[in-house]
């Protein structure tokens, strides 16, 4: 007979060899490798499972997560209204002080007075305009022309209209300028609440022990339940709403996660699924890769309609989408493109949710998981407390998904 004694931060086992059953009732030395086990578990069924279990996984130490996201600046905005202004005239070279416009601009909230900016759809001399930002207001930025002017006295229709862009550039400063305007930037707290999945398995002592024709035992059971668990938290983790409600027989708090699909800041991308071509393709790539967004490399993951839209493209030159690879226990077919590169896998959740036409891009440096109840099974032992002569297990984590820089990561659907 086997006895178990505690020594120091040890414990001894006496009188039989060490089994992970001995190992499993006194401690948690396994449980590290559970979640490796996990991933190679059907992992093509549940991507985002698979993603965040290979990726950046923390610990949360409430159901309750709060997290900050922080995206960069903006580089760019519109003209909100027709400079209506009198047209530009042309003062001598080093003498452009008093030549200074005002516009009206969408987000003004970007610019700093000292930075340079620039207009590539207005001209000078078959120059794009430059400005010197010397004033930024609530809904208008003023500067100086710092174009190059041959003649002075020449006089500039400027032909600002409303949409026309308009570029933040570097920060021009003089020579005994010590100081700038201030910079800084405050992250945004956002929250998600962490959700207790539980699957429980159980077997009767008799079958069991009773003969089958095939080899079907405890554990295959445990594989399938943790199939079928992985595949309703890949609902939850994309399609989730976030909510804390009560059954009405308990007061005790049942906290549902918010999917990534639903939270707020991503980029939106709608295409007509009649006329959809390589061209919004490219137009997606250069949305979701431009503008400081992230990594060079992102996964695209959509419903069975428009993976079959993008099967179907003509691919070009610009974009090349034959080659498979493999990440993250994950097979993708890879689309290269001048902006970036996308891996692509189907996802059957989007279809499962009413979501074949539809698709999403995630930039897997930017998810993360929050753990609460790290992925962890528990024998329950029915038997001795009179309830039912089975074998039982309970298996549970409770966690979130939550993804960084919102602004890397895009929602695809059909109009």
């Amino acid at each position: 007979m086997s006895t178990l004694s505690q020594s120091g931060n040890a414990t001894q086992v006496n009188g039989a060899p060490l089994t992970t059953t001995v190992t499993n009732s006194v401690g948690t030395l396994l449980s590290a490798e559970i979640d490796k086990r996990v991933t190679k578990i059907r992992p093509m069924a549940t991507p985002v499972d698979q993603l965040s279990r290979c990726g950046d996984i923390r610990h949360a130490g409430s159901m309750k997560v709060q997290y900050y996201t922080a995206d960069v600046k903006e580089v760019s905005t519109n003209i909100s209204s027709d400079y209506t202004g009198s047209d530009y005239q042309a003062l001598p070279n080093g003498d452009q002080s008093s030549g200074q416009l005002t516009l009206h601009v969408d987000n003004p909230a970007i610019f700093s007075v000292s930075e340079t900016i620039l207009m590539p759809e207005v001209t000078i001399n078959k120059a794009p305009l430059m400005l010197y930002l010397t004033k930024v207001d609530v809904d208008s930025i003023s500067g100086i022309v710092v174009n190059e002017i041959k003649n002075a006295g020449t006089t500039f229709n400027m032909g600002v209209k409303t949409g026309r862009k308009v570029v933040r550039m570097g920060r021009a400063a003089g020579e005994l300028d010590v100081q700038t305007p201030q910079f800084e930037t405050i992250p945004k707290r956002s929250e998600n609440y962490c959700q207790i999945f539980k699957m429980q398995v159980e077997e009767s002592a008799i079958h069991r022990l009773a003969n089958k024709e095939a080899q079907w035992g405890f554990s295959d059971q445990e594989e399938v339940a943790i199939i079928d668990m992985r595949q309703g938290m890949e609902k939850n983790f994309i399609f989730g709403r976030k909510a804390i409600i009560t059954n009405g027989t308990t007061p005790d708090e049942i906290y549902i996660t918010g999917g990534i699909w639903n939270q707020d800041g991503l980029q939106e991308y709608k295409y007509e699924k009649e006329s959809f071509t390589e061209t919004n393709l490219i137009e997606i790539c250069r949305k979701v890769f431009t503008g400081g967004k992230g990594s060079a490399r992102k996964i695209l993951m959509g419903g069975s309609e428009f993976i079959e839209m993008l099967s179907n493209l003509p691919y070009q030159k610009v974009v090349n989408g034959a080659d498979s690879v493999t990440r993250w226990g994950l097979e993708f077919r890879e689309i290269k493109s001048n902006f970036g590169t996308l891996y692509v896998i189907h996802n059957e959740i989007f279809d499962q949710c009413g979501h074949e036409k539809s698709a999403m891009v995630i930039d897997p440096n930017m998810l993360t998981k929050y753990v609460h109840i790290p992925f962890s099974t528990q024998k329950l032992d029915l038997r001795s407390a009179g309830t039912r002569n089975t074998d039982a297990v309970v298996i549970t984590e409770a966690s979130c998904l939550v993804l960084r820089n919102p602004a890397c990561h895009m929602r695809i659907e059909a109009e």
